[in-house]
């Protein structure tokens, strides 16, 4: 009996549209990579965009409603929801780095980019948890409908993907997640902010993931990483790189000054 292959599995995570069951997929995706039971194989092509549930309803981000700063309920329940449906987002990005590009790299790129997609897979879960908690759920906002356009701009080249989700948009996490777990403990709602904690920390880990494959990539390629990622960046991310920067959670996870301060000094803030 031939048995099923990694990206056969990471497929099926792509295509499941409910949360439930694109959690179950997930779960179970990196249970059977960690035991051994997918083949290191790439047989299967991923899809052109990911299966998505009837809810939330997806706007574009300019006509997306404010949220407020997190202070009230109503303000950390539209936060708390954003904040899931960019890891509801981030669990396709993880699997479909690795049935994409998985068989261009090292067995240990696979290892690290599905527990990423574990991970955003548990963030998801904390945090539709705790709308529940709070009276809501994940899919009664409205949401934005942008977060697949960077997979989709760079579907084409890993380096371009490396260097748009993880070292800009997860590091942009870095930037404002811990002033968003300061304003959830100044409202009273220390669930919420462990919640968000924890999720912090494993970010660290996943831009540092980013860092680690770019910077072998580059080595592969003989070209340089810092002016490479900034060509990239410039060239396949439509949105802009803002100060303030958390350089200490930055220089944890790899990604140095010499990568984004350029690109800040020409403009892209």
């Amino acid at each position: 009996m031939t048995r099923r292959t990694l990206a056969e599995a990471c497929r099926e995570v792509l295509l499941a549209a409910e949360p439930r069951d694109k959690i179950k997929a997930a779960r179970a995706a990196a249970r059977a990579w960690r035991r051994g039971a997918l083949d290191h194989g790439f047989d299967v092509a991923m899809p052109e965009a990911p299966a998505r549930p009837a809810r939330p309803e997806l706007l574009a981000p300019s006509a997306m409603p404010k949220r407020g700063r997190g202070g009230s309920e109503r303000g950390r329940i539209a936060m708390l929801h954003a904040l899931a449906h960019i890891e509801f987002a981030a669990i396709d990005l993880a699997f479909d780095m690795v049935g994409r590009f998985g068989g261009l790299f090292p067995r240990d790129f696979c290892d690290d980019w599905i527990a990423v997609g574990a991970d955003e897979a548990m963030h998801f879960a904390l945090l539709d948890r705790r709308l529940n908690a709070l009276g809501a759920c994940y899919g009664a906002l409205p949401a934005h409908a942008g977060l697949w356009e960077a997979a989709e701009a760079t579907a084409h080249d890993p380096l371009a993907r490396l260097a748009v989700v993880p070292m800009v948009l997860e590091a942009r996490g870095l930037d404002v997640t811990p002033p968003t777990i300061a304003r959830f403990e100044a409202a009273g709602d220390a669930p919420s902010a462990a919640i968000l904690g924890r999720i912090y920390r494993d970010e660290i880990r996943h831009v540092s993931a980013g860092t680690k494959w770019f910077g072998w990539a580059c080595e592969s390629r003989r070209i340089a990483p810092v002016s490479e990622w900034q060509r990239l960046v410039a060239l396949h991310f439509r949105g802009s790189l803002k100060p303030p920067f958390n350089a200490s959670a930055r220089h944890q996870a790899g990604l140095s000054r010499d990568y984004y301060a350029g690109l800040a000094a020409e403009g892209y803030v």
